[in-house]
C-alpha cells in the first residue's frame, strides 16, 4: 500500500501548492514535480495485482494444506471386540485418537470391551481424527428383586424374565400345604429378600413346595417340537428352560438339539435345566380352497 500511496502522491504533487514557510522561496529553488505517466501507473498496478495473486495462491495451496493435514489420509483399523487398553497403541500407530461416547452392559463380554466404533473399520480419514466408541460397562445395571412367594413355577419364571432376570435351579422341598408353590428365592445358596437390588440377568434359584420325593424320570424328547410346545412340556414336568440358542426366533421355532439329550435310559429330576437349540420356523403350507362345482367348465364333447 505504501507503494501505491507514493505513486498517487507523486501524481498529484504538481497540482498542490507549497505551504508558506515565512520566507519566500526563490524561483530557482522550486523544482517542478515529474508527473507519472499512465504506462508507469499501469505497470505498478500490475505488479501489485501479481503480488496479491501470489499471496492468495500460496495461502490456499501451501499454507492451508500444511496446517490441516490435507494429504495425510489413514485407514481406520478394526477395534471392535478389543479391550480399551489394547486399542491405545493401535490407534497411535495410525495417528488416530478415541473418545468413549457411550457404554452398555453385555453379560457375555468383559468390561471395557469395544462394542461399536465410528467411523467404521476401513474408512479413509485424516490423521489425528477422533474415533468414537461404545464400550461394555464395568458394572451391570441393577433391578429390585421381585417377591415370588406363593407363585407357581410358570408365573415365577415369567416374572423373573419381566425383571430381566433368569431362572436358575428349582429346589424341591416337601411341603404338603403349598405344593408347586414358591417357598423362597435364593442367589448362590443365600436367601434374597424382595426389594434387594441385584444385577440384571442374574440367575435366581427358587424353592418350590413338593408333595413327595424328587425321583428321577426319563428325559423328554423335544426334538422336532416348537418352542411353545417345549415350554409347556417343561413346565408340566417341573423342568427349567435353560439357554435358548438363538433366542430371537419366537415360539414357532423348531427344536433341533437339546442337552441333556433324549437317550434311552437317561433320566432327569424336577428342577433341572434343559438347554435348547432352535431352527427358524417352518413355512406353513398354503391351503387352496377347492373351486365350486358350478365354476368347473364342462368337457368340450359334452356341450350340445
Amino acid at each position: 500500500m505504501s507503494l501505491l500511496q507514493d505513486i498517487i502522491s507523486r501524481f498529484f504533487k504538481g497540482s498542490s501548492s507549497p505551504k508558506p514557510t515565512g520566507t519566500r522561496p526563490t524561483t530557482s529553488a522550486i523544482k517542478p514535480a515529474r508527473s507519472v505517466s499512465a504506462k508507469e501507473l499501469a505497470i505498478h498496478l500490475g505488479i501489485m495485482a501479481v503480488l496479491v495473486i501470489v499471496f492468495v495462491l500460496g495461502f490456499f495451496f501451501l499454507y492451508l494444506p500444511s496446517s490441516t493435514n490435507h494429504n495425510d489420509i489413514v485407514e481406520v483399523p478394526k477395534i471392535t471386540g478389543m479391550k480399551l487398553d489394547q486399542i491405545v497403541d493401535i490407534l497411535e500407530e495410525h495417528d488416530l485418537r478415541y473418545e468413549v461416547q457411550d457404554s452398555d452392559y453385555v453379560s457375555k463380554l468383559p468390561p471395557l470391551t469395544v462394542i461399536t466404533q465410528y467411523p467404521a473399520a476401513g474408512s479413509q480419514v485424516k490423521e489425528d481424527r477422533k474415533i468414537f466408541i461404545t464400550v461394555v460397562a464395568q458394572n451391570p445395571p441393577t433391578v429390585e428383586m421381585p417377591d415370588l412367594k406363593d407363585f407357581s413355577l410358570r408365573s415365577a419364571q415369567e416374572t423373573l424374565e419381566n425383571f430381566e432376570l433368569s431362572l436358575g435351579k428349582v429346589i424341591y422341598q416337601p411341603d404338603s400345604l403349598h405344593p408347586n408353590s414358591v417357598l423362597g428365592q435364593q442367589i448362590n445358596g443365600k436367601a434374597v429378600e424382595p426389594g434387594t437390588r441385584i444385577a440384571k440377568h442374574t440367575q435366581v434359584d427358587i424353592v418350590l413346595g413338593s408333595l413327595g420325593d424328587n425321583k428321577p424320570f426319563a428325559v423328554p424328547n423335544l426334538i422336532g417340537r416348537t418352542m411353545g410346545e417345549a415350554e409347556s412340556i417343561l413346565m408340566g414336568l417341573g423342568l427349567v428352560k435353560g439357554t435358548i440358542t438363538p433366542d430371537t426366533l419366537g415360539a414357532n421355532a423348531t427344536i433341533n438339539k437339546q442337552v441333556p439329550g433324549y437317550v434311552k435310559g437317561s433320566t432327569i429330576r424336577k428342577g433341572e435345566r434343559i438347554n435348547l437349540w432352535l431352527s427358524p420356523p417352518k413355512p406353513r403350507p398354503v391351503k387352496v380352497a377347492p373351486a365350486p362345482v358350478d365354476s368347473i367348465p364342462a368337457p368340450a364333447d359334452s356341450v350340445q
